[in-house]
């Protein structure tokens, strides 16, 4: 039987995703690297960092950290000005509080973190969140959702993990807990054929949580 949750945060919770591309795609862009889409999403799944073309094209990393603090400038502009609202994610939330426990383990940073969840009440509803600060080795590794059950003190079979990207879905399977991923426009052409389960909108996931409870009890 499930009894915790552990949500991916950018792209399931916030749609986030597509601004921290632009925001890496624009501060490449003033290094002379035209950053892809299509290079960028292989790289996401495979937890490969998009400065790594600067690093291949001899950059210096004074002017890479350099680049990095533009980026999270960029990033920070369109967390504050841009709609990356989720539709039902807060009544879906409040519908998942009754019956499971919850946790965020994302890749974000606290900064970026705390700026989303400013005026936002999505944190109410969790018992925990680990940033990128609070793990050594991110996803696909298994490392911070091993470090969610943990937290929890709850075993994998009791756990399931909510995401969107291949990424993300390479560190549940690692860490041995069933994965249900929520469609994400901008992950779309990741391969999620492994996921447990895949749902059309968050709105879908309480029903989809409990089917894989009631196929538990017929194994």
């Amino acid at each position: 039987m499930k009894k915790y949750i552990l949500f991916d945060h950018d792209g399931v919770l916030v749609e986030t995703e597509q601004w921290y591309y632009l925001a890496n795609k624009r501060a490449l862009a003033s290094l002379g690297i035209d950053l892809l889409r299509d290079e960028y999403l292989v790289n996401m799944a495979n937890g490969v960092s998009a400065w790594e073309a600067a690093r291949v094209s001899g950059i210096s990393e004074s002017e890479i950290n350099r680049g990095r603090e533009l980026r999270n400038r960029y990033y920070q502009e369109y967390l504050t000005t841009e709609d990356i609202e989720i539709k039902g994610v807060l009544e879906t939330l409040d519908v998942l509080a009754g019956e499971y426990r919850m946790g965020i383990i994302t890749t974000s940073k606290p900064p970026d973190f705390a700026l989303i969840h400013e005026r936002r009440s999505i944190l109410d509803h969790m018992e925990f969140y680990l940033t990128r600060e609070d793990y050594e080795r991110a996803k696909p590794h298994p490392e911070p959702y091993l470090r969610g059950l943990q937290r929890f003190g709850a075993t994998a079979a009791e756990t399931v993990v909510i995401e969107d990207s291949a990424r993300g879905l390479k560190s549940a399977i690692a860490a041995g807990i069933d994965c249900i991923v929520v469609a994400n426009e901008f992950t779309a052409a990741h391969d999620l054929s492994k996921a447990t389960a895949r749902v059309a909108a968050f709105r879908e996931l309480p029903s989809a949580i409990e089917g894989l409870t009631s196929l538990a009890r017929r194994r």
